[in-house]
């Protein structure tokens, strides 16, 4: 009879070994699936519409300044429009040109596990939003 360690066959250990083979399965797949290409990783496509959105906004507040000197000057509504509608025209072909990047060195799936990774606390300390909450106790002077 083939010796199991004192351990039962179909006991807890053996389910939870099961699980921990299929879990460390499935995450081969995912990374598999990453470097083939078929699978992104969320913060690459939420910072992807991040820069698209940004550079639609930029987009679209350059217009009134492209377009006030040269709508200033004009007294037909009708050439008003057409000049507006060609400075949108102009601002959308470029945005339907525009490709975000994408630094796959930079993201949190670089192969490294959660554990061994410390990217995404420094990620997480490079944000544009402002700090919220008091404001830092200051340390004051000794006084003399």
């Amino acid at each position: 009879m083939a010796s199991t360690g004192g351990v039962k066959i179909g006991s807890s250990y053996d389910e939870a070994r099961t699980r921990k083979v299929n879990a460390e399965a499935e995450i081969a797949e995912l990374e598999l699936a990453r470097v083939h290409g078929t699978l992104v990783l969320a913060e690459d496509v939420v910072q992807a519409w991040e820069d698209v959105l940004g550079a639609l906004k930029g987009k679209l507040l350059s217009i009134p300044t492209k377009a006030a000197p040269v709508v200033s000057a004009e007294s037909d509504a009708a050439l008003c429009q057409t000049i507006l509608e060609d400075l949108m025209n102009e601002a959308l072909e470029e945005l339907s040109n525009y490709e975000p990047t994408i630094d796959p060195s930079s993201t949190s799936g670089s192969g490294e596990s959660p554990e061994d990774s410390n990217s995404g606390a420094e990620a997480s300390t490079k944000t544009k939003h402002k700090r919220v909450g008091r404001p830092k106790k200051t340390v004051g002077l000794p006084n003399k």
